[in-house]
């Protein structure tokens, strides 16, 4: 099982398929990345040599922010909105979609599950 920059890669996959397993890495870095290795997309991860994986790692290093690094920047993009009082920083803190989707209905994914409204009990 191949690792890069501390994460394991599925060994079954091809590369193309087991990079986006990096967090910042989606298919298109991907296959820039592959491109400038000179490495086949189609092959598959446990077939890499020791030579192919500090290639992809060096490249990867030099050029892209990934896991860690990334996941902080991210962080402090929202923890700045938030401090600053912005729009998009309230929706953030209230735990509310922030790009303008509708809440009355469908926002079930940020807004988590209905809490159920109880009916007082009514006085005789």
């Amino acid at each position: 099982m191949p690792r890069i920059l501390g994460v394991d890669l599925p060994k079954e996959k091809r590369i193309e398929a087991s990079l986006p397993y990096l967090y910042g890495i989606g298919r298109t870095n991907c296959k820039k990345i592959l491109e400038i290795a000179q490495i086949d997309p189609n092959k598959r991860a446990k077939d890499l040599s020791d030579e192919e994986i500090a290639k992809l790692t060096s490249i990867i290093q030099k050029d892209y922010r990934i896991e860690g690094d990334l996941r902080r920047e991210v962080m402090q993009n929202i923890r700045r909105l938030i401090d600053i009082g912005s729009y998009r920083g309230l929706r953030h803190k209230k735990g509310l979609p922030s790009r303008g989707q509708r809440t009355k209905t469908n926002a079930r994914t940020r807004k988590g599950k209905k809490k159920v409204m109880m009916a007082s009990p009514s006085k005789k």
